[in-house]
């Protein structure tokens, strides 16, 4: 079974360590757990993991966050997985800071990487892991702070909970979106047990 997981962000030095970059984050740490190095391909940072008797096929977009559903449609496409197996890591300023939530499909909300993804495939039907990154900003500051970096206690903060989203995407492909979405949706800030074994 294929599966493929994207996580979004910004490439370059510039935008690494940033909150909107939570999902390459979450890449990086599932891919130092698992296995597998990521190599420059088209529109994407790419890495293949064979987990168990998966294969996930992890991508972090080098479009830049706005185009980010180019990178997906293409891999989606190439890889031919279907909706249900494709999900979206992302950072999300209306959840609390470390708070993750999984979710069958929605809309894009203000998230325009997220949006564009739903454009660009049109339909709004595809999981997503939704990563707090909180809104502890003045009006009107907002991409100021999405793109700003986190502070140290922040990273004290999102360390486990990066680790945990990681351990979120082994269990929806392990059990499932429903069971996963009722192992984590439920809780505030309790690390899953740990899948990565």
């Amino acid at each position: 079974m294929k599966y493929l997981i994207v996580g979004l962000g910004n490439p370059g030095d510039e935008y690494a360590n940033t909150r909107h970059n939570v999902g390459f984050l979450v890449l990086d740490c599932l891919a130092n757990k698992v296995g597998g190095h990521f190599s420059t391909e088209r529109y994407a940072e790419l890495n293949k993991i064979k987990y168990k008797s998966h294969i996930l096929i992890l991508v972090k977009p080098n479009t830049y966050m706005n185009l980010s559903g180019n990178a997906v449609r293409y891999w989606l496409e190439k890889e031919n997985v279907t909706l249900e197996n494709l999900l979206i890591v992302l950072d999300d300023i209306d959840l609390p800071q470390g708070q993750i939530r999984l979710k069958a499909k929605g809309s894009g909300g203000s998230h325009n990487g997220l949006n564009h993804v739903i454009q660009t495939l049109g339909t709004e039907d595809f999981p997503r892991l939704r990563i707090g990154i909180g809104s502890n900003f003045p009006r009107g500051m907002q991409v100021d702070y999405v793109l700003g970096k986190w502070s140290i206690e922040e990273e004290k903060i999102m360390k486990p909970v990066i680790f945990e989203a990681a351990n979120a995407i082994l269990s929806f492909v392990n059990l499932g979106i429903e069971k996963t979405m009722n192992m984590i949706n439920t809780k505030k800030n309790s690390p899953l047990e740990n899948q990565l074994e």
